[in-house]
């Protein structure tokens, strides 16, 4: 697993946006200090409680660890002994199981900001740069971070995050062979160093990475579920299990190994047993976050199936458990994926009114303005989709050139490839298949989606090799629990991609 709380994997959908990387500081003698440590010239932590100090350091382990669940207690711990506290609010932000306790936590964050060290205010400026959309101030805080604090190697890993999120990995396996450089035991950076190169389809270097991770903390779970992960990914299906009940044994409550198993035993084509695991998930859960995560995968695995009825009523139960806490980030992250399984089922007026309730939520709530500029967009992308597949082109074409306007001046690269995404569809529908295949290249190739859509195009065109290599590609693309496949995985295999393992 990467160092990625779901309900904020969810709002990265969502929203578009590029969310930093966990935040942790290096501890220094002086707990009031506000500029480098002259010992090793690491990130000072800045707290008027030792105690507070030791509480934040166990949370931070954890944390690290992808025991977000457990390090909680530790930051509320460390926050009350000292309320002004700013890293362990951030720390705690980041490792919250709601969207709503992630921007709570982020806000009092900022708001302690000045009474933090310069480090420490450089990485919270990050995050909610990282979590408005706003790409080139988050970069321009981590460059000055690591600027400030080269020899820290949070302070690489988090520059390294940055880069991991616009699908940079070459530099960002730069930042985060740097932070081991600095700390061999850094365990956190080997993870996800092996996602970087497995995202570049480096497999040897990603199970090299993946093992070091694990020799470092054996007696973790994570190190066993990235593993897993990247077995997944290879289609060795049997064997991810293998590694995800390893992660299992170490700690029962590791529900992120649960819902890799989902989706092995989803591409093996057995949904029943994979609905069972994300049961159980549900039957253990430890908080709302853990219960909305298989009530997703839920919804996914009905998806694969095409039973969009049975999907739209996971996501409608994942739904109710955000209203409970009026958590309008989640909610909103909710209708979302909801409209989008709509969308896929042809019910478009439908789809509609979902895609419109989400923005309604983002709207009336407390979120941020850039958060809400971002949704605005976001609707323009959702209505181009919508008329696409109503055939109705000139409205497709008008709602794409907002969003593509919008997303120019956002400077965000996710929202740019997702402008060029929707020139794609517009594209594709109409037949031109050099223009769909000009705009799908420069779209997410991390979406199988797209990757699928450019199968379709090369075969429209009658390019059948270059649609074969798409097709495989999507076909085998075996991520984590996720709509965009498993809306075409099936059509996928059905024209002759990857076999079940």
């Amino acid at each position: 697993m990467q160092l990625k709380a779901s309900s904020r994997y969810l709002l990265a959908a969502v929203f578009g946006l590029s969310l930093a990387a966990s935040s942790a500081c290096n501890q220094t003698k002086n707990p009031t200090s506000t500029s480098a440590s002259p010992e090793g010239g690491k990130i000072p932590i800045t707290t008027k409680s030792e105690e507070a100090k030791s509480e934040f350091l166990q949370g931070r382990a954890l944390a690290e660890k992808l025991l977000a669940q457990d390090s909680l207690a530790h930051f509320d711990r460390a926050i009350a002994l000292d309320p002004e506290f700013a890293a362990a609010e951030l720390a705690r932000s980041n490792s919250s199981p709601t969207a709503k306790e992630f921007f709570e936590h982020q806000q009092k964050a900022v708001s302690l900001a000045d009474k933090a060290s310069e480090g420490e205010k450089l990485l919270i400026l990050a995050n909610q740069a990282g979590t408005n959309g706003d790409v080139e101030k988050q970069k321009e805080y981590l460059e000055k971070l690591v600027t400030e604090y080269p020899s820290d190697e949070r302070a690489h890993f988090n520059l390294g995050g940055y880069y991991f999120g616009q699908q940079e990995f070459t530099q960002a396996i730069e930042h985060y062979k740097k932070a081991t450089e600095i700390a061999p035991n850094y365990s956190a950076a080997y993870n996800i160093l092996g996602y970087s190169y497995r995202q570049q389809g480096d497999y040897a270097n990603a199970e090299q990475a993946f093992k070091k991770y694990i020799e470092l903390i054996p007696n973790d779970p994570n190190p066993y579920d990235s593993y897993a992960e990247l077995l997944l990914k290879m289609g060795k299906f049997d064997d991810s299990i293998v590694q995800y009940r390893k992660a299992l044994s170490v700690d029962p409550h590791f529900v992120a190994s649960r819902f890799g198993i989902s989706a092995d035993l989803t591409y093996m084509g057995k949904p029943q047993e994979a609905n069972a695991e994300l049961q159980k998930i549900i039957d253990q859960a430890r908080s709302d976050g853990d219960t909305r995560l298989a009530l997703f995968g839920l919804a996914v695995v009905a998806s694969d199936s095409g039973k969009f009825d049975q999907a739209v009523q996971a996501m409608d139960r994942e739904y109710a458990v955000a209203e409970k806490k009026n958590d309008a980030g989640a909610m909103a992250a909710d209708l979302q994926a909801k409209g989008n399984i709509l969308l896929e089922a042809r019910k478009y007026a439908e789809a509609q009114k979902a895609f419109d309730r989400s923005l309604e939520l983002t709207e009336g709530s407390g979120l941020s303005q850039e958060i809400k500029e971002n949704a605005r967009r976001l609707h323009h992308f959702n209505l181009t989709m919508i008329a696409a597949g109503k055939k109705d082109y000139t409205t497709a074409k008008a709602e794409a050139e907002e969003f593509r306007k919008g997303a120019e001046a956002s400077k965000n690269p996710v929202q740019v490839r997702l402008a060029h995404e929707l020139a794609g569809v517009i594209a594709l529908a109409e037949k031109n298949y050099d223009g769909a295949i000009a705009e799908l290249e420069q779209a997410n190739l991390q979406n199988p989606r797209n990757l699928y859509r450019l199968y379709e195009a090369c075969q429209g065109k009658g390019d059948t090799a270059k649609a074969q290599e798409y097709r495989s590609q999507a076909a085998s693309f075996n991520p984590l629990p996720q709509l965009n496949y498993a809306f075409i995985r099936a059509k996928a295999q059905k024209t002759g991609g990857n076999k079940k393992g």
